[in-house]
């Protein structure tokens, strides 16, 4: 997902933990918590992306279903299946996502036992908890639709590594841990995802049709190739940048001058996409917008069970040192609660073409995302002030002292 160029401050009213350590957060610094403050906070393209994506839908459908011969045209020189137009475009989607990732933040991991308390919990949520939820809710919403319902799985299995500094940042979250924690789903993605879309939709989800069946093999060469070629070309970028000049121009300068490419390359995909698809979206409108069904309850149970979760932690916690509070409550929903639909479009047009229904189903994933997280934020901060994290922990500190 794109960053603009507004994710790269630092927000005043956020604590920045010591090292290694969480702080005691008693809630968010703010004295605004309304959503059109929230909504203000966003970079231009964040506030666009939406809209953007509508509109480039629309288009998309318009070319499809009146120039003829759009296919064929695409269809001219493929790569691994697929057409090179396309190809290009899911490469270069992800390669500014990836150069913005801070690699340089792993080392931190070995500081302290309790960063590794927070990267368990959010393991259980990320690669236990929320494949098991989309894949429930995508068969409790989609139970006739099984092509469908593969593609909302897909995106599922695909943990954020992008968007989410964006929601951690307007909520108030921790930001070393949320960097942590997205490097650590960069690099798992690569591991996991294949094994993961083979358990999860031929054993779990049960489906041996030819039509929604994937191979370990198809899949794993398409997350090498539309994930690990932009990695490698996120950490050149990034170090070379920063060897060449300084962290400072890289972050300040280089950086939100190179992020619109990740949302160029977005809008590019979804218009040949859809473009492919024109004359099929517009017979079945049904099924694509009950799509927009699971993908909601996903977003929505994912925050919610996580940030309840480091609620109640919270209130479990003893003794004078907090590891939990509601910036790591705003941490660990935002990166359970969002998905990277880059890689799963990618993988579902890999796999089972741009004319899918898988890969369709794929792309509505970031036109319910960005409007429902966004909202959750503000969530977030009326729960920060509302659940009164303050006075937890000065219940607690009492309990210590007697």
């Amino acid at each position: 997902m794109p960053i603009s160029e507004k994710t790269l401050e630092t927000t005043q009213s956020t604590v920045i933990p010591a090292k290694g350590m969480p702080s005691n957060s008693a809630g968010p610094a703010t004295e605004e918590i309304a959503p059109k403050q929230i909504f203000k906070e966003l970079g231009i393209l964040d506030k666009l992306l939406s809209p953007l994506i509508i509109l480039v839908m629309i288009i998309g459908v318009v070319i499809g279903e009146f120039v003829p011969n759009v296919q064929e045209t695409f269809d001219t020189v493929r790569f691994d299946s697929v057409s090179v137009p396309i190809a290009i475009g899911l490469i270069v989607m992800m390669w500014p996502i990836l150069a913005k990732v801070q690699y340089e933040q792993l080392p931190k991991l070995f500081t302290t036992s309790r960063i590794w308390l927070h990267v368990g919990i959010s393991l259980f949520l990320n690669w236990i908890v929320g494949p098991l939820i989309m894949l429930g809710v995508a068969w409790a919403t989609l139970p006739d639709l099984p092509t469908y319902r593969t593609g909302v799985i897909l995106v599922g299995l695909a943990r954020c590594i992008a968007m989410v500094m964006i929601w951690n940042r307007l909520a108030k979250g921790d930001p070393e841990y949320c960097a942590i924690l997205v490097i650590i789903n960069s690099i798992l993605q690569i591991i996991l995802y294949s094994p993961y879309a083979l358990l999860f939709i031929n054993t779990i989800g049960g489906s041996n049709q030819p039509d929604v069946h994937v191979s370990y093999g198809a899949v794993a060469i398409s997350v090498l190739i539309y994930l690990g070629i932009p990695l490698v070309a996120g950490v050149v970028t990034r170090y070379g940048v920063w060897y060449l000049t300084s962290k400072t121009f890289l972050e300040t300068k280089f950086l939100p001058l190179f992020s619109p490419l990740a949302l160029l390359g977005l809008l590019y995909t979804i218009l040949v996409m859809f473009a492919y698809q024109g004359h099929h979206i517009v017979h079945n409108l049904g099924p694509v917008f009950r799509v927009f069904v699971p993908m909601i309850l996903y977003f929505v149970i994912m925050w919610s069970a996580a940030f309840g979760m480091i609620f109640y932690l919270t209130r479990r916690e003893s003794g004078p040192r907090q590891s939990f509070g509601y910036e790591m409550a705003v941490v660990q929903s935002f990166t359970a609660g969002s998905n990277n639909f880059e890689l799963a479009i990618a993988v579902a047009i890999a796999v089972f073409g741009v004319s899918s229904d898988q890969a369709l189903a794929a792309t509505i994933g970031p036109l319910v995302e960005v409007p429902v997280l966004l909202a959750l934020t503000w969530v977030a901060l009326f729960l920060g002030k509302r659940l009164n994290w303050t006075r937890l922990k000065d219940e607690r500190a009492e309990k210590d002292d007697a």
